[in-house]
Order: structure tokens, then sequence, then C-alpha cells
């Protein structure tokens, strides 16, 4: 009685073993399924950390946890960062872009972002050129180095705008320049004597001046042009009246005082 009563026991217990197996086993593999591939959080000296690092990751995930501290996304193929591309993580600490292709940055990229993130890293991309206001309210030290940089006024704006990361500003150089001569020299080296965005100014002025100056010119050249024209018909109309008989000649010059006056 006893054997046939575990007999009947054993097929039950077994099923309720494997049964609370899948459960245990499910919840532990639903975490990492949620997130994108390549894509795993951890936790780092007490901070919650997101890595995805070399995930060939195309844009910024958007099951990133929004509880974390620290985030990886270096070694990808991010191209561009659009508007509140990080909205969703307020507790943001550190955050790391390098060794993508990112060549545009919207403005508002980083929005939500300016009260906690202390570290952004942006180095090894592909930026040419990118508007101070994409770094707006920003106060995170950040790293901008090995880009092919336009060295430019507006390239002056944003590296006055923002604080660079330590040892990262010899790393800022000339790709390509308005002043040619500038190609291949670190950036800052090149501001402490040439103030780009005071160039562009006077360029802007001079540009101003010369079309005044071609305005003025067609002014003075028409007036000319009606003057001696005038003139001319003056000259056909006085050698007219010479050519009149003296009588006509004095009918036509009154006729002509009296329509002048």
């Amino acid at each position: 009685m006893t054997a046939a009563r575990g007999l009947l026991l054993h097929p039950i217990t077994m099923g309720l073993f494997l049964q609370s197996l899948f459960l245990l086993l499910g919840s532990c593999l639903h975490p990492a399924a949620a997130f994108s591939k390549g894509c795993y959080p951890s936790e780092e000296e007490g901070l919650k950390t997101f890595r995805c690092s070399n995930a060939q990751l195309t844009e910024v995930p958007r099951d990133i946890p929004n509880d974390t501290n620290k985030l990886y996304l270096d070694f990808n193929q991010i191209s561009f960062l659009p508007r509140d591309a990080f909205r969703d993580l307020p507790l943001l600490l550190e955050l790391d872009l390098s060794h993508n292709a990112i060549t545009r940055i919207e403005s508002g990229a980083f929005q939500g972002l300016a009260e906690h993130l202390h570290s952004l890293d942006l180095s090894s991309n592909r930026l040419v050129s990118v508007s101070k206001d994409a770094f707006s309210n920003l106060k995170a030290k950040v790293n901008l180095s090995s880009n092919p940089w336009l060295c430019d006024c507006r390239l002056q704006e944003l590296i006055r705008a923002v604080e660079l990361a330590a040892d990262s500003s010899g790393g800022i150089v000339c790709d390509s320049s308005t002043q040619e001569e500038h190609v291949g020299k670190a950036f800052l080296q090149v501001i402490a004597d040439t103030d780009f965005c005071n160039v562009y100014k006077k360029t802007t002025d001079i540009a101003m001046l010369v079309t005044m100056f071609g305005w003025f010119a067609m002014v003075i050249s028409y007036l000319v042009y009606y003057v001696r024209q005038n003139q001319e018909d003056a000259r056909r109309h006085l050698e007219y009246l010479k050519s009149l008989p003296s009588k006509q000649r004095r009918s036509e010059e009154s006729s002509t005082i009296s329509t002048v006056v």
C-alpha cells in the first residue's frame, strides 16, 4: 500500500519540482532577454552600470534601466544623437560614447542630464562641427578628442561653452580649417593666437562694405548717365533752335521758357 502511494505521489512531486525549476530559470533569464543584444546590467563600485560595449548598435537603445548611473555605449556604430536621447536617465553620472561613428548631435540630445552627469566621453567619433547649444546647461567634463574637427568660430564657441576633460584638450586637432596654416595643429594652441569669431566678424563687415560700395557705384553710374543724357538732349535742342529763322527761334525759345516755367 505504501509502495503504491509512493508510485502515485512520485509523478506529482516530479511535476511540481520541474514547474518550480522552469519558473526559477524563467525569472533568471527574463531580465537578460529584455535588453538589446550585447547589453547587460551590472553593479560596479556600488553604482548601477549598463554595458553595451561593442554590441553593434546603430542607435541609442531604448531599454536602458532608468536608475542607471554609468552607461557604456562605446565601440558601436551609432551615428546620430537625437533630441531627448537620454531623457529617461535622471541618475546618470557617466556616459561613454567613444569609438562610434557620431557625425551629428541634435540640440537637446543631453537634455535632462544637466543635474547629475559629470563625465561625457565623445572621443574617437566623426564630429566635424557641433553647435554649442547641443551642450546647453551641461556641467559634465567632456572629452572631444580624436575627431576630424573643422577649426572655425563654431568650434571656438563650443570649446568655451563646455568644460573639457583633463588631458583631452591636446587631442582636439584641426583636421580642416578656415585658415589652411592651422591644419594639423592642436585647436587650443591655435586659438591662443587667433580669434576665429573676430576674423569671421571682420570678413562679414568687409563683405557688407563691398556690397554697399557696389550699390553706391551703381547709383553714381546712373546719375552720371542721366546727366549726360540730359546734356545731350539739351545740346541737340539748342542746335535745333539755332537752325531756325530768328523770328521763329525767339518764338520757340519763348515757348521753351514758358514750358520750363
